[in-house]
């Protein structure tokens, strides 16, 4: 009580310094805006020098100092004489009548200033041809666009449309307009005489020119220092993954994804390498229209609209204690202005096993088993009798199936200048490759915005789901399907039971029972709602206000019921309740998660001729909340069996022993309030500067200790050389942009500790006080009164590059990434531990990306696209260690990668006695001879033991890569995705060190191994007591590289003028299969393992990705 109390007064002492210091931002920001837009009363009268000077660039002085504007023909004034001026005070038209003297050039000033020049006319003449241009630009989905810039081509005069996308100017009759916008293709426009213009402006496909999400707003692409990904939501929607995420593996230089096969369950995400010890230190923030999640099961793939991935440090700096790990931003869809659109699409497909371990069948295990019996020496009756085990099992077969998925989707759009409104209903119903693993889910998209005013729009977006988890088991019980004997048969029909296992029975139980009578006596209910609204105002033309008020609040309700099992066991014939099934039990369990997000935000955006700024400040907090509670009971020994029937798997069921029912709970807030600050600027669009600061204040530390609250910045620059006059002499790039940042970033960290600051209490020890015995509540560590979040140092220097006419776009990027003030426990002597700040550790490598589309001919394009990203990690000084098991290989000390596999190097297997007595000692602790595994004396000195274990692997790759080939042709597409690794090791745990002293089916690879001289120089004997074979060693690593087919898809869009006699807007029927083929070097079903920074790269015989095939179709109205 004494912890919540004490952060509940910290929260509280936050707020009135974050509102100080957030009512200094805005005054800065607001006194900074108007000392830039200032200029000053209009003035008739200048002073003015130039030598030699072009009259064009004597114009251009004239401007900024007066608020003259010149509208001319660049033309008109070539090859005119160059003049020197020195004036002083002097009237402006004085000094235009001496700069256009004798150049056959007039001029007439019109209103608000404006100076048409004219050759070859008189000032009668240029009044008479000039014309008030008024129009509207729009998207090509009929979008107004606002901000538009409106340029008379040849001059400096221009405008921007307002929010509506109207515009208005006054040019020539005869002038050009130049129309131009952030993310479209800019064009020109003649306007002939006309008063009245309506423009259409197309997206731009260049990725140079693509509007990005940078973290409370948008940006051109071009107009930014650091790395950012967009893949459209197109990419992703016909893909036949429940989590979005899914569909990015291979998409993204910089992403790693490790994919699971069970239904909906999120990937293993990391961007950029492992940036701390803890697992909660390695996850990427998703950022869903602004909220901050950890997750996204909640968005269905259909209603992204985009996706972003921000990873350098001048994108990331902005998200402060949430942005080291980089950021995976999503837009959703939104209504388009003008138009009403209704969307059906539907996908259906079936998944399958695919690449599946190699185990022996009855008769090689019999033949095995009968081996390793006499190698251990058992004889007579001790041996096994095999004689009541008849079957021929293959329980991976006995407990997989192939699965069905399907996934509808409904969406209604509808927008006005005043409105916009979208709808969208999802179902997916998805089987996994598990019997009885099957998801279910129901999504709800809906947003609507109102424009109250020209400058005010109110709006609110809802995402909610409601679904029915997959049974948690599944993936556990294939993993023992793998262990169990081939020998057993599943069921016995007579006696109506599954069969007790042979010789496991101490072990595990048949999974064949526990999958098929429990699957249905779970039932786990997830609801989540994530809604925002806000009010967006836009006042004194260049500024803008956005509050945003969010909340994320999700419950899982579970019940699960444990019913009364009996096994057949074939040695005596009989049947008998198994002791883990003999009473009824259940379990039940509510999990509430509600995190409410506020962000006030403001931002000026001008541009001064040369110079274009934005400048964006803000105010947000967030607050994060868990509540827990969990109970189970079990019916009594002497009393009737808990029913199975839902309506009585509650805690208080009126059957259950009270005295057997146990509860607990968890329960942790946490909140965060923050100070944000950012400057975009440019010069002549080629010059780039970006700027940002954060300063968080958490509720996870001490305020008493006073470091609550830490900094966050960067800085970027770039330079888009493609700009400068020295380079249009050239003829290979069309464009080049070099770019580099470096920021300060954090890791929202806490090592797994609700409150690390506040250790708990644990109650291992006691007190004597006479004859009495009392309890003694200790911490279960130290606290450094010095803790803070840990830190990223980053930094990126890169180039952007267009050739061959836009053609080829490319992208090179070296990153390094320095994690300082690493969160770790080490030890404190006398058996005690503190938590503190110590170590460091490093990530560095190169991200080449690069895409090529090649129109073969009219309605025949190709188009070629890859990525490849290096990893070079290593732990640095610091004192943690983590040590490797007698399973399992991870160790993570200084000077080394993180998590890599440690243990002992084979050199062969001992052929003789004489062989064992001509090599070094083994001094394991374990008896050895002919057969076993001939370890490497590294250090030299004639004996093998624990000093000669060495880095045996690292499951950290040298380098991922992925790529595209995409072919058009009229209405029909094909394309190919394709990923991969190269260089990672996996440790292969099963066959290896698994449970030593425990049988379980042996790897078909066993039927290789030694029973004699010369037989084999890699598998060792067969023997339980030959336990110096499984301790962790290269024989159990294995070559993770992989080159994978991940999408083969084939599409027809049906022709627009067939569909539109039938009132259908576009139609599209698709083909596709995922994970099509994988070539890979390792044993197990797949070579993609995730885990913790710590522990990952096992293979534990388990995790198997499937094949899908699926077809689907999408139609618009």
């Amino acid at each position: 009580m004494k912890k919540n109390e004490t952060t509940a007064v910290s929260k509280k002492d936050l707020l009135p310094k974050i509102a100080r210091i957030m009512k200094l931002t805005i005054a800065f920001l607001l006194i900074a805006c108007l000392q830039v837009s200032a200029r000053g009363f209009s003035q008739d009268r200048i002073t003015l020098k130039m030598n030699e000077a072009e009259i064009k660039k004597v114009l251009f002085a004239i401007e900024k100092k007066t608020n003259y504007r010149f509208l001319f023909s660049e033309n008109a004034l070539k090859k005119k004489p160059r003049v020197t001026i020195d004036a002083v005070d002097a009237p402006v038209t004085d000094l235009l009548d001496k700069i256009l003297a004798n150049t056959g050039v007039s001029y007439k000033i019109l209103a608000s200033k404006l100076v048409v020049l004219k050759e070859g006319m008189t000032a009668t003449e240029i009044e008479s041809q000039d014309l008030r241009v008024s129009g509207k630009v729009t998207s090509s989905t009929g979008e107004p666009l606002a901000g538009v810039s409106i340029a008379v081509k040849g001059s400096r005069t221009g405008t921007t449309t307002d929010a509506a996308g109207n515009f208005s100017l006054t040019v020539p009759d005869d002038a050009t307009l130049v129309i131009s916008s952030v993310g479209f293709e800019t064009i020109e426009v003649a306007v002939a005489g006309k008063s009245s213009l309506s423009i259409t402006l197309q997206q731009s496909a260049r990725k140079i020119d693509e509007v990005v999400v940078i973290g409370y707003g948008q940006a051109s692409k071009r107009d930014l220092t650091g790395s950012i990904t967009k893949i459209s939501g197109r990419d992703i929607a016909d893909k036949p993954n429940v989590n979005p995420v899914a569909s990015l593996q291979g998409k993204v230089a910089g992403l790693s994804v490790v994919n699971s096969g069970t239904p909906g369950q999120e990937p293993d995400i990391r961007i950029r390498g492992t940036n701390s010890l803890s697992s909660a230190g390695v996850k990427p923030l998703y950022l869903v229209d602004g909220i901050f999640n950890d997750n996204i099961s909640f968005l269905n793939p259909n209603d992204i609209e985009s996706i972003e991935i921000l990873k350098d440090p001048s994108s990331l700096a902005i998200f402060g204690v949430r942005g080291a790990n980089g950021v995976i931003a999503i837009t959703t869809k939104k209504a388009k202005t003008g138009q009403v659109n209704i969307n059906f699409n539907t996908t259906f497909g079936s998944k399958k096993l695919v690449d599946k371990i190699d185990m022996v069948n009855a008769a090689e295990f019999k033949m095995l088993f009968e081996e390793e019996q006499d190698n251990l020496g058992i004889t007579g009756t001790d041996r096994f009798d095999f004689t009541p085990w008849t079957g021929n099992t293959d329980w991976v077969d006995a407990m997989t199936q192939t699965g069905t998925m399907s996934m509808t989707n409904f969406s209604v759009s509808t927008a006005t200048d005043k409105n916009k409104f979208y709808l969208g209903l999802g179902y997916t119903d998805e089987e996994g490759i598990v019997q009885h693993e099957r998801l279910r889910k129901m999504s709800l998209n809906l947003s609507d915005e109102v424009k109250v005013t020209k400058g005010i729009k109110l709006g609110f977006t809802l995402n909610t789901f409601r679904q029915r988890n997959p049974y948690g088991n599944a993936r556990g019980l294939l993993f023992q399907a793998r262990r169990a004997l081939p020998v057993t048969p599943v069921y016995n029909d007579a006696a109506g039971a599954y069969y007790n296992l042979a010789i496991q029975s101490s072990q595990m139980i048949n999974p064949a029972m526990e999958l098929n009578d429990n699957w249905d006596k779970e039932l786990n209910y997830e609801n989540r709602s994530v809604a925002s609204v806000y009010a967006d105002i836009s006042f004194l033309k260049n500024l803008n206000w956005r509050s945003t008020f969010y909340a994320d609040m999700s419950v899982v309700d579970g019940r699960s019921y444990r019913p009364i099992d009996s096994l057949y066991d074939p040695i005596g014939g009989t049947t008998f309740i198994h002791n883990s099934y003999n009473r009824t039990e259940v379990s039940q369990s509510t999990q509430r998660w509600n995190k409410f997000q506020q962000d006030h935000i403001l931002t000026f955006k001008k541009s001064y001729g040369d110079h274009g700024l934005t400048l964006t400040s803000g105010f947000t907090t967030y607050y994060n909340e868990y509540r827990g509670l969990f109970g189970s009971i079990k019916q009594s020994l002497t009393g009737l069996p808990i029913p199975n029937d839902k309506r009585f798997w509650y805690l208080d069921n009126g059957f259950g022993d009270k005295s057997t029912r146990v509860a607990s709970s968890g329960q942790w807030e946490k909140a965060t309030v923050s100070g944000l600050f950012r400057a975009l600027y440019n010069f002549k669009g080629k010059y780039l500067l970006n700027g940002s600061f954060r300063r968080d204040w958490s509720s996870a530390w001490r305020q008493d200790y006073g470091n609550q609250g830490d900094n966050f910045y960067s800085v970027g620059a770039a330079w888009e050389v493609s700009k400068e006059g020295f380079f249009q002499n050239q003829n290979v790039f069309d464009y080049l942009k070099v770019k580099a940042s470096f920021g300060v970033l954090g890791v929202q960290n806490t090592y797994g500790f609700d409150y690390p600051a506040y250790p708990s209490l644990a109650t291992n020890s006691t007190a004597v006080f006479g004859t009495i015995i009392v309890p003694v509540y200790t911490e279960t560590y130290l606290a450094d009164r010095n803790l803070h979040w840990e830190k990223v140092h980053g930094k990126e220097i890169g180039i952007e590059f267009d050739m061959l006419k836009r053609k080829l776009h490319g992208e090179i990027v070296y990153y390094h990434k320095k994690t300082v003030d690493l969160l770790a426990l080490i030890s404190a002597g006398a058996g005690l531990q503190t938590l503190t700040n110590i170590g460091d550790m490093r990530n560095r490598g190169l991200e080449l990306s690069a895409s090529y589309t090649h129109e073969v001919k009219k309605d025949f394009t190709v188009t070629v696209s890859g990525n490849m990203t290096t990893f070079d990690n290593k732990f640095l000084n610091s004192p943690f260690t983590s040590n490797p098991d007698e399973q399992y290989p991870n160790r993570t000390v200084a000077g080394n990668p993180i998590g890599y596999f440690y243990g002992y190097v084979v050199e062969g297997v001992y052929q003789s006695y004489a062989d064992k007595l001509a090599s070094p000692t083994m001094n394991l602790g374990n008896s050895y001879g002919p057969g076993d595994l001939k370890y490497k004396d590294l250090n030299g000195d004639g004996v093998v033991n624990t000093d000669d274990r060495t880095m045996i692997g690292n499951p950290t790759p040298d380098f991922i890569y992925g790529g595209n080939v995409t072919v058009k042709y009229k209405g029909l597409d094909l394309s190919v995705d394709m990923q991969g690794v190269y260089g990672g090791e996996i440790y292969r745990y099963w066959g290896s060190s698994e449970l030593p002293y425990t049988k379980f089916n042996y790897p078909k690879f066993k039927l290789n191994r030694w029973h004699g001289a010369g037989t084999s120089n890699w598998d060792p004997i067969l023997g339980d007591d030959h336990s110096t074979n499984r301790l962790p060693s290269s024989y159990g690593i294995e070559d993770g590289s992989y080159f994978r087919i991940r999408n083969f898809q084939i599409g027809y869009n049906f022709n627009a003028d067939m569909l539109a006699r039938m009132h259908i807007k576009s139609l599209r029927a698709f083909f596709n299969i995922q994970n099509l083929k994988t070539w890979k070097r390792n044993s197990g079903y797949s070579p993609e393992f995730g885990g913790s920074p710590t522990s990952f790269g096992i293979d534990t015989g388990n995790d198997p990705i499937p094949m899908i095939i699926s077809g689907g179709i999408n139609v618009n109205f």
